[in-house]
């Protein structure tokens, strides 16, 4: 049976007596937010993760958790990665047994000849759900929403976001992650928030942050003197730092020896484009030194904050010399 995206994101409780449901298309943002929504309604529940490869190669670990239930735990979640018609009679057989667990299929873009995709929209106790692109009043909607307590919500500050985006979720979550964090007194200023906003500017400093959150000595230098560094948004730059870190000691504290795998279980997910630094970094960092340089982008901050030095520029860039520093340490 298929359901309607948007009614889902307004009441995930329409899939309540639903057992096992599909979702696909080409929005990867939307499908990762309702990942996350699915996580956040069964923090409570045992939620198992799988990608339909490792599946394929052992049908029996899908059936033992289906039938392994124990009176003394929760509600079991299942979320399935990368699904295709190649997991299509599993998921026929297990749709034949499945009784108090929940099954999440996530797929790209399936045609619609597609076994899986027919299969899904004929069964009445299963569910589809098909993840299109958003449109411009998609998109102005979900703005108004986040930022529904800033003030300053003109059409000119939501047009800006708007075409910042591209009309692509993933990007505007990132946007207005950014403007959440930048405004904390959630009072938009056009002419800041159009640099802060500013790809060429932002995209310059990501690539100096990563470049020496890998330790890239050559790349770093060569980067350092080619970026500007605004003087305005250096507690932006480190709250960017910040983040990474924090992203960095969540993957260590899971205690996983495949990084990769500890990665792709991220939530919020890291963005596609900047999965392969990331991947680099967390090979770099350990607990020890991520703690360590945390305490230094605080002591930073402070500074920062406290005194109103002229040359914070500065201290930006030595901060990131410092960063290269530490992570070949």
């Amino acid at each position: 049976m298929q359901y309607k995206s948007y009614n889902l994101e307004e009441n995930f409780e329409n899939l309540k007596s639903v057992n096992i449901a599909l979702f696909y298309g080409e929005n990867l943002g939307l499908i990762n937010e309702f990942k996350s929504l699915i996580k956040e309604k069964n923090k409570k529940n045992s939620i198992i993760r799988f990608a339909q490869d490792e599946l394929l190669k052992n049908n029996e670990l899908l059936f033992n958790e289906i039938k392994n239930d124990s009176l003394f735990q929760e509600e079991k979640v299942i979320l399935i990665d990368q699904t295709d018609d190649k997991i299509y009679n599993l998921i026929e057989e297990i749709s034949k047994i499945i009784k108090d667990q929940k099954i999440f299929l996530f797929s790209e873009n399936l045609e619609k000849r597609s076994k899986l995709r027919n299969f899904f929209e004929k069964a009445k106790d299963l569910a589809i759900i098909a993840c299109y692109q958003d449109n411009e009043i998609g998109i102005r909607k979900l703005i108004q929403k986040k930022l529904k307590d800033f003030k300053s919500m003109t059409p000119d500050n939501i047009n800006i976001i708007l075409n910042n985006s591209n009309l692509e979720r993933s990007k505007l979550q990132n946007e207005l992650d950014k403007i959440v964090m930048y405004f904390q007194d959630k009072n938009l200023d056009t002419e800041k928030l159009e640099e802060l906003l500013n790809t060429k500017i932002n995209d310059d400093f990501n690539k100096l942050k990563d470049k020496a959150l890998i330790g890239d000595r050559n790349k770093t230098n060569e980067l350092l003197s080619d970026t500007v560094i605004d003087n305005d948004k250096n507690v932006y730059y480190i709250n960017l730092i910040n983040q990474r870190l924090k992203k960095l000691l969540e993957i260590r504290e899971t205690n996983k020896n495949n990084i990769e795998q500890a990665i792709s279980e991220l939530k919020p997910p890291i963005f596609w484009k900047d999965k392969q630094n990331f991947i680099l970094q967390a090979k770099k960092w350990n607990k020890k030194k991520i703690i360590t340089l945390l305490k230094k982008t605080y002591n930073l901050e402070i500074s920062l904050k406290s005194s109103y030095p002229t040359n914070n520029s500065v201290l930006i860039k030595k901060l990131i010399v410092d960063i290269c520093r530490i992570a070949n340490a």
